[in-house]
């Protein structure tokens, strides 16, 4: 970690891994050209048996990383916060990519508002050659972050972007960490977790790019997708008309998503 001549927060990434070989290189040039000075970039990989681990290697002057078996997503970014020190936390799949001057934002946003618990940006969304990709998802997501921005429509619509959001420390000493028995939409638990004790910020600008390829979660089975968000939902809101409205809107976003992706 460079000096920190400005007193900048320190950053913790935290990027869960398995077999994403075809991906992990851009996700880690995307964190190390960003160019903040006060930077941790904790990679857990789960044992992968591709060529995941060579490019580990090759930047490892770079990188905190550990690679074995582990019980899943949510274990290893749990993992890898406890094993953080910084003040902003966030994590990133081995599949997407910060933009640039990301964490800049970031983190200017948090030393001038210490009433900032978490925020979140824009997200793109790009398919395997980084080419941007379902652009009305991302006007629909950005417009209900825009306008809507509240827990309860958040019950509903799940606009909040994980690559593209940072929170402190703090919260997670004061909420916990990730639910390991979620294998689906831990991100989406945790933000209404979150919710539950702090307000969200929204920085209106693009952080990150979240990537759509064959073998993402969300492609291979969005229905069991929205079947967890679901399930989550009942977990913090009794309110049937919101439950009712989370699963028409998901009904609609499934036959979206079949016809035309």
């Amino acid at each position: 970690m460079k000096k920190n001549p400005q007193n900048l927060p320190v950053i913790s990434i935290v990027t869960p891994s398995l077999n994403q070989g075809k991906y992990i290189e851009k996700t880690i040039k995307s964190v190390l050209d960003q160019q903040y000075p006060c930077l941790e970039h904790i990679i857990m990989d789960g044992g992968s048996i591709d060529n995941t681990l060579d490019i580990l290697k090759k930047y490892q002057k770079n990188l905190v990383w550990q690679s074995a078996k582990d019980k899943g997503q949510s274990a290893a970014i749990n993992k890898g916060l406890k094993k953080s020190a910084g003040d902003i936390l966030c994590y990133i799949n081995s599949d997407d990519y910060l933009l640039p001057r990301s964490l800049h934002q970031v983190a200017r946003i948090f030393q001038e508002n210490q009433k900032v618990m978490w925020l979140t940006g824009k997200c793109r969304i790009v398919d395997e050659n980084n080419r941007q990709v379902r652009q009305a998802v991302t006007f629909y997501k950005n417009f209900f972050l825009k306008f809507f921005r509240s827990s309860q429509i958040f019950s509903i619509v799940q606009f909040i972007s994980q690559p593209s959001t940072f929170w402190r420390r703090s919260v997670t000493e004061k909420i916990g960490y990730f639910d390991e028995s979620l294998n689906y939409d831990m991100d989406y638990d945790y933000w209404l977790r979150i919710w539950q004790k702090y307000p969200l910020y929204f920085l209106d600008d693009y952080l990150s790019a979240y990537r759509i390829h064959p073998s993402a979660k969300a492609v291979v089975s969005p229905a069991t997708q929205f079947k967890v968000q679901y399930k989550i939902v009942k977990k913090y809101r009794k309110n049937i008309f919101l439950l009712l409205l989370h699963r028409l809107h998901a009904r609609i976003a499934l036959i979206i998503y079949r016809f035309f992706y």
